[in-house]
């Protein structure tokens, strides 16, 4: 079954392409992004596009060599599943269009889901490594917004892009409650405290009170381009520089937000609440972002000594 058939011809018109149908009805950027990643590599597995693959006319028999295909290249179970669940939204589009009969439709996407489970990717940061990263924000425009990139992340959990997406008319500075727009065009509120908001006033009386993007371009001689949206690349190459200035390994927009929910978690917060923080319907997406059960194997592993001391297990 893992050999995919040859049947399948490229037939399909672009313009009833139920795969464009489907990336349409997707909620946000991001998603499209997403699955249209997905449905390349779905194409590609029978040396096609997108755009020239004949997804009506796939089959029960199909479907499942594809499956299988996935799991023979290595991916990870959620990519895989990710890759399915884009299948099966294609599949339901060109049922809707007409293209497909109900029973064919049917037995297409009656695909099992992949099971297992790789090591979480990211990390959470250490007290120490979010105070290195701070401590290395010197009182520039340019440290004082990388100062403030770390406050949302560690703080309110904000992924890059709604960093970016911040206008100005968002964050209400008098009770320090900033409005977030994110995945799914799905709004909530998050509350900036402590040093994060020392950080936030003092990032605002820099960039003035412009309408405009929250979080703007600085440039290289400090002067802070108002009304010029930071994008998320940027954001995650300034983290970057930001890291190895403060001599802290491997940290990316997404560990922050890792940081932040399992901090809460530590600090006896339910998982309702941190879902809710950090903007996921479904707490079981929260779960994959807690850390404490990697740090308490940590601290286990530290409590078995092994007697072993170098050059002693020579001697005569």
């Amino acid at each position: 079954i893992t050999v995919i058939p040859s049947d399948i011809v490229p037939t399909q018109p672009v313009a009833t392409n139920p795969a464009l149908v489907y990336l349409a009805s997707l909620p946000s950027d991001r998603s499209r992004y997403v699955q249209r990643l997905s449905l390349n590599a779905i194409a590609r597995l029978l040396d096609m596009t997108v755009e020239t693959m004949p997804w009506h006319e796939l089959r029960y028999q199909h479907t499942q060599a594809l499956r299988a295909r996935m799991i023979d290249s290595g991916l990870a179970p959620a990519s895989v599943n990710r890759m399915l669940a884009a299948l099966r939204g294609v599949l339901k589009q060109a049922w809707r269009l007409g293209l497909m009969g109900a029973d064919d439709y049917q037995r297409a996407i009656d695909l099992q889901p992949v099971r297992g489970s790789r090591p979480p990717r990211g990390r959470s940061l250490g007290d120490a490594e979010v105070a290195a990263l701070l401590k290395a924000c010197d009182n520039t425009p340019t440290g004082i917004l990388d100062a403030v990139l770390v406050a949302l992340g560690v703080t309110c959990g904000l992924r890059r892009a709604e960093m970016a997406a911040l206008d100005l008319r968002d964050y209400d500075a008098a009770n320090g409650v900033l409005t977030v727009r994110g995945k799914g065009r799905k709004t909530r509120l998050v509350y900036i405290t402590n040093g994060a908001r020392v950080a936030m006033d003092d990032w605002l009386a820099l960039r003035g009170d412009a309408d405009g993007a929250l979080l703007c371009h600085v440039y290289r001689n400090g002067r802070i381009g108002v009304g010029e949206r930071i994008t998320g690349g940027a954001i995650y190459n300034r983290l970057t520089r930001l890291a190895r200035k403060a001599g802290v390994a491997d940290v990316s927009p997404h560990d922050l937000r890792r940081t932040c929910a399992s901090n809460l978690l530590d600090a006896g917060t339910d998982i309702s609440t941190v879902a809710g923080v950090l903007g996921h319907a479904n707490v079981a997406t929260t779960q994959r972002y807690d850390r404490r059960g990697e740090r308490a194997k940590q601290r286990a592993a530290a409590l078995l000594d092994i007697p072993y001391k170098r050059g002693a297990n020579n001697d005569e």
